[in-house]
């Protein structure tokens, strides 16, 4: 897995303004950023990013994904 396939997966399962993922090809870190988690707590936000990866958390293709997610408006605040 490439980090370029991980952010591929992810865009294509959730509406990702922003997507960045950095890695090792084991242990990842994702910044993404989506409309899909307004209103929903960290723990719902990472559920949807995991759910889009399927059976790669489960059969170890991906290792560790470190996460920070977050809506449009939390990003422009930062940015």
């Amino acid at each position: 897995m490439t980090a370029e396939e991980l952010q591929s997966l992810i865009a294509a399962g959730l509406p990702c303004d922003h997507v960045d993922v950095t890695g090792d090809g084991r242990h990842w870190s994702a910044v993404i950023v989506s409309t899909a988690f307004e209103g929903k707590r960290a723990i719902q936000r990472h559920q949807a990013v995991y759910a889009t990866l399927g059976q790669r958390m489960h059969t170890d293709e991906v290792h560790a994904l470190s996460m920070k997610t977050l809506t449009p408006a939390e990003w422009a605040a930062q940015n």
